[in-house]
């Protein structure tokens, strides 16, 4: 496996824990979903909302990556405002995110994170910082 491939690989670290399931990854648009399981909830029963910050942290660092990568740079998290709109206390959260900014050392995205039947569920601006060889 190349540095390309483990950079875009998602079973791996943290997003393979969430259960994240990329659908569309690149540097226009990043797409995932997760299934809401118990473990993610908080004890009233609704999704927890670091695993809102999170899927929205993963899309945009995997877009970002998505355009970085194959310069030899990488992309890791640097700021994230989470919003939280309506609780989701079962089926899949889905996110969809779109950048706003796509600089040399950073990349600003807009997450929209909605429950299974379409509605809005949270909204996070993410962004990512740009590392590589100097």
């Amino acid at each position: 496996m190349d540095d390309i491939d483990r950079a875009l690989r998602t079973s791996q670290a943290f997003d393979g824990l969430l259960g994240l399931e990329l659908t569309e990854v690149g540097e226009a648009l990043a797409r995932g979903r997760i299934e809401v399981r118990p473990e993610l909830c908080q004890p009233f029963g609704v999704l927890h909302g670091g695993v809102y910050a999170a899927v929205a942290e993963s899309l945009a660092s995997r877009g970002t990556a998505a355009g970085v990568v194959r310069q030899g740079a990488y992309a890791v998290g640097m700021a994230n405002n989470t919003s939280f709109l309506r609780p989701v206390s079962e089926g899949t959260l889905e996110g969809v995110a779109r950048p706003l900014h796509r600089g040399r050392t950073t990349w600003v995205w807009d997450v929209e994170l909605s429950d299974a039947g379409g509605r809005l569920c949270a909204v996070s601006r993410v962004t990512i910082a740009v590392r590589g060889p100097d």
